[in-house]
């Protein structure tokens, strides 16, 4: 490498970085538009404390990367008392929405009637789950409230990099990716466990190639909604020369009973890795989709560095 102002050395050059306007000035840092519309998290799965504080920390990951943003919780199973639904949340961001050109009429602003979306309505699922997304259409369909609906977080590479995370949590992985130490209990093939039937596994397997890359070890992904599936996913991956599998949910955990996930480890014969969960990931690709339904181009969402 040279440097554009001497001869070639053979020898890196550090360039002189560009000096920002201004004493220690950065870029303004992006914000969400006034009146932009709310991203309501729609969160399948049965309500409990577990299921709002992960709802709660994704929707606080996503904050913290748009200042200003209008981020609700609206679940499909909720009782509109501690968990409010889906429906009543995008009912009450249109009363909201009225309410304050309303205030602004009343006060003489010479403001419009805003004729855009109300909310960004985004799935919190890793994959597609069609009987998930039904309800969630259903459920967008019956509040008569406009609303975009995003497509699920996944496949992406942010996903892979928070299943590689949490297998070596679990012990089930080398966290390095340098491989510059072992970890006796790392698992040399991996079953990626999804739920929504063959489109799922098929998006599962996406993300499970960009993990076997990280994991330099096989990665299969099977339904643990289809009878047998996992059993067979093993079975095949011993078959193939691995001696010691680890199961990885490809979920974020509302969206199943974890007693299924211990069931389908006891049946692979493996241990198996916690969900995805609020991974920070998980927000980053929450406000992705959002931002990418309203055209607002903020950087995208990166993972950790390559070592």
């Amino acid at each position: 490498m040279s440097s554009p102002t001497g001869p070639a050395s053979g020898l890196p050059v550090r360039m002189p970085r560009p000096r920002q306007p201004g004493r220690h000035r950065r870029p303004e840092p992006l914000a969400a538009p006034e009146g932009a519309p709310a991203l309501v998290l729609a969160v399948p799965g049965t309500s409990s404390a577990a299921t709002r504080s992960l709802a709660e920390e994704v929707v606080s990951i996503a904050r913290s990367e748009l200042p200003g943003l209008d981020a609700r919780i609206g679940y499909l199973d909720g009782d509109d008392a501690e968990f409010p639904t889906l429906q009543s949340v995008l009912t009450r961001a249109a009363e909201e929405r009225t309410a304050r050109y309303e205030q602004a009429r009343a006060a003489g602003a010479d403001v419009t009637q805003p004729d855009g979306p109300v909310a960004v309505v985004v799935p919190l699922l890793a994959g597609p789950d069609n009987a998930l997304l039904r309800r969630v259409r259903q459920a967008v369909m019956e509040s008569r409230i406009a609303a975009d609906l995003t497509d699920v977080l996944g496949p992406h590479p942010l996903l892979a990099e928070a299943l590689h995370v949490r297998l070596s949590e679990a012990g089930l992985a080398r966290a390095d990716r340098a491989r510059l130490f072992t970890v006796a209990t790392a698992a040399d093939g991996i079953i990626l466990a999804s739920v929504g039937g063959e489109e799922a596994v098929q998006a599962a397997g996406i993300t499970g190639m960009l993990l076997a890359a990280r994991l330099a070890v096989p990665v299969m992904a099977a339904a643990l909604d289809e009878e047998g599936a996992i059993a067979a996913t093993a079975e095949q991956l011993r078959g193939s020369g691995s001696q010691q599998l680890a199961l990885a949910p490809y979920l974020i955990g509302p969206e199943i009973d974890a007693g299924l996930l211990d069931a389908a480890a006891k049946e692979a014969g493996c241990s198996a890795a916690e969900a995805l969960g609020p991974y920070p990931a998980i927000g980053k690709l929450a406000l992705a989709k959002y931002t990418t339904a309203l055209g607002i181009a903020p950087q995208q969402p990166q993972g950790a560095p390559v070592r």
